[in-house]
C-alpha cells in the first residue's frame, strides 16, 4: 500500500490497519449497480467478513464526492448502498467524476486503476467484463486495464452473459496471465464448467504469491488473473444459465438497452429467469473470491 499518493484518500481506520496487515481491494460498482437492494448490503458484509477471517483488511474502492477513496465507510458507504446519485465509473471516467466532485462506484477497470495509484497488490471481484455476445464489437474496458495493471485479480471467471471463448482469447492476446485455483478449467461465473482450458493451475495461495513476485520481477505490465469456480452447492446448471441468458438478451434488444447499462440489465434479467438462484450464486462467489484474495494477500505480505 502507498499512503503517500496525493491523488487518493485513505479512510483513517484503514490506513492504520493497512500498515500492519495485508489489504484486499474490493470494487464498489457491484454494490451500487450490480446487485439489488438489500442483497448489496449482504454482499458487503460477507466479503468483508471473509477477508477479515483470513487476517487481512477489506478496502472498498470508490470516488467519494470527487475524491478517489480507499476504504468506503460510514455515511459514504450508506449513500452508495442506497444508490443515492452514485454513477457507475470505469477507468476512463475517473478524471471527469473527480473534477466534477461526484460520487462514483468503480468497475473492475476503475478499481484496477485506483489499485495502481494506491499501491494495492490484490483485488477481488465477482466476474470480469469481456467481449459481449451482441454486438460482438462491444468489449469491456476491464480487459485493457487488466493488460496494463500489475495486480492479482481474483474472480469466478468472466460474467456468464459474455462470449466466454472470445474473452479468454482476448486475455491471451493481451498477455494477461491466467491461473486456475483448484481447477484447470476457466469457470463461467454462475457455472463451474465451460470446457475452456486454463494452462496453469494450483491449489496453494502461497504459490500464487510466489508467481506474482516473479511476474513483477520480470517487469510484466499486466494483471495476474486468478480464477476459481464458485462453490458447488450454489453453482447453476449450464443449460439453465444459457437459456436464461438467451431470454435476457431478447429482453435487452426489445428494451433498447445498450452500453454501460447492458450488464446490470442482463444480470437482473437472468435473476428473474432463474427465480433468484443466480443472485444466491453471485453472493456466494463474491464471498469465496474475497476469502481467496485475502489468503493470497497475506501470503504476499509474509513473503516480503
Amino acid at each position: 500500500m502507498d499512503e503517500s499518493s496525493p491523488a487518493v484518500r485513505w479512510s483513517p481506520g484503514l490506513a492504520a490497519l493497512g500498515r500492519d496487515r495485508a489489504v484486499v481491494a474490493l470494487e464498489s460498482s457491484v454494490l451500487a449497480q450490480g446487485l439489488p437492494v438489500p442483497a448489496n448490503r449482504e454482499a458487503h458484509r460477507r466479503m468483508g467478513e471473509a477477508v477479515v477471517a483470513y487476517h487481512a483488511v477489506p478496502a472498498v474502492l470508490a470516488v467519494v464526492r470527487g475524491v478517489p477513496t480507499v476504504g468506503l465507510e460510514g455515511d459514504d458507504l450508506e449513500r452508495f448502498l442506497q444508490r443515492d446519485g452514485v454513477a457507475k465509473v470505469s477507468a476512463r471516467d475517473l478524471g471527469w467524476t473527480c473534477a466534477r466532485g461526484r460520487d462514483g462506484a468503480t468497475t473492475v477497470a476503475a478499481s484496477l486503476a485506483l489499485c495502481a495509484v494506491a499501491g494495492l497488490d490484490v483485488f477481488a471481484t465477482g466476474g470480469i467484463g469481456g467481449v459481449h455476445r451482441e454486438p460482438p464489437f462491444d468489449e469491456s474496458a476491464d480487459l485493457l486495464e487488466l493488460s496494463r495493471t500489475p495486480v492479482v485479480t481474483v474472480c469466478a471467471g468472466m460474467k456468464s452473459i459474455l462470449n466466454l471463448r472470445a474473452t479468454l482469447e482476448r486475455l491471451e492476446s493481451y498477455g494477461v496471465a491466467v491461473i486456475g485455483f483448484g481447477t484447470d478449467e476457466f469457470p463461467g461465473f454462475f457455472t463451474r464448467h465451460t470446457g475452456l482450458h486454463v494452462a496453469s493451475s494450483t491449489d496453494d495461495p502461497a504459490e500464487i504469491a510466489q508467481v506474482f513476485r516473479m511476474h513483477r520481477a520480470l517487469g510484466r505490465p499486466g494483471a495476474m488473473l486468478v480464477v476459481q469456480p464458485l462453490p458447488a452447492e450454489t453453482a447453476l446448471d449450464e443449460r439453465l444459465v444459457e437459456d436464461a441468458i438467451r431470454l435476457a438478451l431478447a429482453e435487452a434488444r426489445s428494451a433498447g438497452v445498450t452500453g454501460a447499462a447492458i450488464t446490470p440489465f442482463l444480470l437482473a434479467a437472468v435473476e428473474r429467469q432463474t427465480d433468484g438462484a443466480s443472485l444466491v450464486a453471485n453472493l456466494a462467489l463474491l464471498e469465496a473470491n474475497a476469502a481467496l484474495a485475502a489468503r493470497i494477500a497475506v501470503a504476499l505480505r509474509e513473503g516480503g
